[in-house]
């Protein structure tokens, strides 16, 4: 009984694939190729920028080119062990020009709003969620129009000043 299951299995199996490359064989032989050699749209989606921390208070990318104008998806992951409390991470885009050193002494303050300081909200051009160990937390950010340096951060307290930052150059 054993082998009949076996064999009926194998037999369905093949029978499954064969339909499938008969289908495939019926369409012309050119239109695999043609497909494969098509640009890709101009509107493929933002460009996907993923950037890690973890308990050394590092990200691994502290400087990105970009395009003015260009959509990119930022994805941060917290790949420490530490709990969030105690070593949480996130990424705030400030506008050019921005005092990073005077926003992340504010956000010291801030753990009502997960060091965002409320005071300061204008000058956030994006930022992700506060994220604890083994957690992502993306977000779209529109590269502004201007040409220039933005400067990212860390704004849980002491990571910006421990080399936590980076920054965006649009050019």
């Amino acid at each position: 009984m054993k082998n009949y299951l076996i064999l009926a299995t194998s037999v369905s199996a093949l029978v499954l694939s064969g339909c499938g490359q008969k289908e495939s064989a019926s369409a012309p032989a050119s239109a695999p190729a043609a497909a494969s050699a098509a640009p890709a749209p101009a509107t493929a989606g933002p460009r996907v920028i993923e950037i890690t921390a973890g308990d050394n208070m590092k990200f691994n990318i502290t400087s990105i080119e970009a395009k003015p104008g260009e959509t990119l998806k930022i994805i941060l992951t917290n790949i420490g062990q530490m709990p969030k409390e105690a070593m949480g991470h996130n990424i705030v885009i400030l506008k050019k020009g921005a005092d990073t050193a005077a926003y992340a002494a504010a956000a010291t303050t801030a753990k009502a709003s997960e060091y965002l300081p409320p005071a300061l909200q204008d000058q956030v051009l994006a930022h992700s969620e506060m994220i604890g160990p083994r957690k992502s937390s993306e977000f779209l950010f529109k590269v502004p129009a201007e040409t220039g340096d933005y400067p990212y951060i860390c704004s849980f307290p002491a990571h910006y000043m421990v080399g936590m930052k980076g920054v965006i150059t649009v050019k």
